[in-house]
């Protein structure tokens, strides 16, 4: 296994995890940049403000020509980086667009809704009610990203090979379980060198 895609929900620190993997394992980490590198393709940038908006607090709203072209281009970026592989792709549905790739393997990072807010709200250092109200919002982008584009749930777990709560395992203790999945030494071997 060469490729991990990598969905998490707002404050399971699956963004922490996947850059864990990465350093351990060698493997590239691809996130923002594959909207950026997708939204220059499909020549409309703002769609790829547009995709990353979660609470939609720029009020963009492509077209659905726009939209199209962005999601094909998104999944041709996408394929091109899991053929060349030793890759981890987070977001942007590619527990969909690899389903088929024989080297890939689908990882979801949760944690519970208490515990995001938590999260949320000291990293970012605001007030509980407006980091709750940012996982809600965060949560139903998704819900409706994959509903809309996709016609599945974002959290069913047929798509993904390996789904991690965070609840009580650290990032390092999650990303651990990642590379034994993929074959690679372990992360807390590699920490301990």
């Amino acid at each position: 296994m060469n490729v991990v895609t990598l969905s998490r929900q707002l404050g399971s620190q699956g963004s922490e995890i996947a850059e864990i993997v990465a350093q351990h394992t060698g493997f590239r980490l691809i996130a923002r940049e594959l909207i950026n590198q997708a939204a220059r393709r499909a020549g409309a940038p703002e769609v790829g403000l547009a995709m990353i908006d979660e609470l939609n607090l720029l009020g963009l709203k492509p077209s659905p020509a726009q939209t199209l072209a962005y999601l094909n281009a998104v999944k041709i970026v996408m394929e091109e980086q899991a053929i060349a592989g030793n890759v981890i792709l987070v977001g942007r549905a590619g527990q969909i667009v690899l389903a088929r790739h024989a080297q890939a393997v689908h990882v979801r990072v949760i944690a519970p809704v208490a515990l995001r807010v938590e999260r949320v709200a000291l990293r970012l250092r605001i007030p509980v009610e407006a980091a709750h109200a940012q996982v809600e919002a965060s949560d139903r982008y998704h819900q409706n990203y994959f509903k809309r584009y996709y016609k599945v749930p974002w959290d069913g777990s047929g798509l993904y090979d390996l789904i991690i709560n965070t609840a009580k395992l650290t990032p390092a203790d999650a990303a651990d379980l990642i590379c034994t999945l993929l074959g690679k030494c372990s992360c807390r071997e590699t920490l301990a060198d």
